[in-house]
């Protein structure tokens, strides 16, 4: 018991558990560059697989869509908000997910995603059977 109350404890203390109602959660505008399709490329760590894929798919507006796939699709929606000051993407789920971008790249989850022009035809397949709030052009 008590080593689940300090497993609590360093949540909090961690910044993990800011978000408790997702409709709480303040939508942030895409910064300039951010909006459009990331996918990882090549094998990751944090994946279950090597070819495992991961995509983010970024809205102007700062909807966004958390698309994994090895054997099957797990696609999260979210939004871009700021917490302690970091672009993060939280989903429906409340897993909150920090941003970095440099040049062509991100960082997010842990892995390492490049712009692509357009996702995955299973990620495609997600967007259309629940489209973001907005819509990418």
């Amino acid at each position: 018991m008590k080593k689940l109350a300090i497993v609590g404890a360093l949540l909090v203390l961690s910044g993990c558990a800011e978000v408790e109602n997702y409709n709480d959660v303040v939508k942030t505008p895409a910064p300039a560059g951010l909006e459009g399709y990331w996918q990882s490329k090549g094998p990751q760590r944090k994946m279950m697989s090597p070819e495992a894929i991961a995509s983010l798919v970024v809205t102007k507006e700062g909807d966004t869509l958390d698309c994994r796939q090895w054997q099957r699709v797990i696609a999260v929606p979210g939004k871009l908000t700021m917490l302690s000051g970091e672009l993060t993407n939280v989903t429906t789920k409340r897993e909150i997910y920090p941003i970095e971008r440099s040049g062509s790249t991100l960082t997010y989850d842990g892995m390492t995603l490049q712009r692509v022009d357009r996702p995955t035809a299973e990620c495609a397949e997600e967007l259309q059977k629940s489209p973001l709030a907005t819509p990418l052009p």
